[in-house]
């Protein structure tokens, strides 16, 4: 490095780059869809990524939602509905709650399921019963489920499954007028065929969940019906029925936090080394540059996995592992750098003035690095993210964080490839070029600028 660009200079000189506005165009594109996952998601939602329980309502493997704009066949569409039509009838020493949901349905095939969550407070005993109107008119009973007996007043929550043999039962009794012929597992294709033609039968229906209270005080807290699909969302789901669009949107605040940490502390912890060490010279020069080429031939892969085995594997930990491994390239450089910022003639003069060390280093040489500290930094964020993502993909990362390595791991260890689970190798996999493709070029455009034996873009 022959001379030293300023910082608006450097910045005068990016934004004729157009290389590095790409990059900076995707990199706000990932800090837009950082600041999304952190106002809309929410922390808790994040907590119980791993949580099977939390994800129950959702579909297995469902492929995006958009396919059906590609496709010659409507698959059903896995719907959640939670909002219904609440009507209270009080008239009778029975309290009747009914809970009734209204839903179009247009596609060419089978819901895969008939979910219905709900949860009453009630004391002594309670009745559910549930009824679906079709588009032909006929209203079917589809099930009568008594809830368990209470001594005193509690909350219980249950879910109905279309497997249920209370559901079952009352389909095929429901059926035997129509001389429908059907298996006790097919009660889905039951409620949504026209007993006619035997196919779909699309139009408005009416689910109505009716309970029936004995109590003033009883009352209905909450229920849902779900209507399970073969798509689902931006992204679909995965084996484990998690939205894999979250996992995406939450995966870009990981990335640059790891990315963007790792590299910034790894270049300035490097910076700071290197600058002492050609600065002071002589033999402290000699025993930093001996230790410098020591942990620099340390083999990085084996020690992180190491690491990450016997001490843990927590996003920080994770973190705090490749900043060890990062700032011995950059201590070499900087030391470089320093070298020829020390023969200069004020920092000669400002030795002679009797400053000290610490701020000649300080106010003269550092701020001279930092437009290269910049550059260092975007061409380093790539190898972080792509290191952790590496270790996530071995199982060695934060099984807790939805981090796009991660996700990888867990399509790797479900077969996702070999069962054609596309949606859950391909966004994962481009989010992370993406995000390297982003720090590369701005980081490019940056070296362009620093090092004059570059030719500029």
């Amino acid at each position: 490095m022959s001379s030293i660009v300023s910082l608006s200079d450097l910045w005068h000189e990016f934004k004729r780059s157009r290389v590095g506005l790409a990059g900076l165009a995707i990199l706000t594109f990932l800090i837009v869809l950082s600041i999304i996952a952190l106002s809309i998601t929410s922390a808790e939602r994040l907590r119980s990524w791993n949580d099977p329980a939390a994800w129950t309502l959702y579909p297995r493997n469902a492929m995006p939602a958009w396919v059906n704009l590609f496709s010659s066949v409507r698959l059903a569409e896995h719907t959640i509905l939670n909002n219904p039509q609440v009507m209270v009838d009080n008239s009778s020493n029975i309290k009747q709650v009914k809970h009734a949901y209204n839903l179009t349905y247009m596609y060419d095939t089978m819901p895969t399921d008939i979910i219905i969550a709900y949860k009453v407070r009630y004391q002594g005993s309670s009745l559910m019963q549930v009824s679906i109107t079709r588009p032909d008119g006929n209203t079917i009973e589809y099930a009568r489920v008594s809830l368990p007996s209470n001594a005193t007043e509690q909350v219980y929550e249950s879910i109905l499954f279309s497997t249920d043999k209370a559901v079952q039962d009352s389909i095929v009794n429901y059926l035997s007028k129509y001389k429908f012929p059907i298996d006790k597992s097919e009660t889905v294709t039951a409620v949504f065929s026209s007993y006619d033609k035997r196919d779909v039968l699309k139009g408005n229906y009416t689910l109505t969940l009716t309970f029936f209270l004995f109590n003033a005080s009883d009352d209905v807290i909450d229920s849902k019906v779900v209507l399970g699909g073969r798509v689902y969302g931006l992204l679909g789901t995965d084996e484990l029925r998690r939205d894999l669009s979250i996992g995406i949107v939450w995966g870009a605040p990981l990335a640059l936090f790891i990315g963007i940490s790792v590299a910034s502390i790894s270049v300035i912890i490097g910076m700071i080394y290197g600058i002492v060490s050609g600065y002071k010279g002589g033999r402290i020069d000699e025993g930093m540059m001996r230790l410098n080429d020591v942990v620099y031939a340390l083999p990085a892969l084996p020690l992180l996995i190491l690491l990450a085995v016997s001490v843990g594997r927590s996003i920080l930990l994770i973190v705090a592992y490749l900043i060890i491994f990062g700032w011995v390239g950059i201590a070499k450089v900087s030391r470089s750098i320093a070298l020829q910022i020390k023969s200069l003639a004020y920092i000669e003069a400002a030795e002679l003035m009797g400053q000290s060390s610490i701020k000649i280093i300080t106010k003269h040489i550092f701020p001279q690095l930092l437009p290269y500290a910049f550059a260092s930094i975007a061409i380093s964020v790539p190898g972080a993210i792509i290191t952790e993502a590496g270790l996530s993909f071995l199982g060695l990362g934060d099984p807790t964080m939805p981090t796009w390595g991660q996700m990888l791991h867990d399509a790797n260890l479900y077969g996702a490839a070999a069962r054609g689970l596309w949606w859950w190798i391909i966004p994962p996999g481009i989010m992370i070029a993406l995000t390297g493709l982003a720090f590369v070029l701005i980081g490019n455009a940056l070296d362009a600028i620093v090092n004059p034996r570059m030719k500029r873009v």
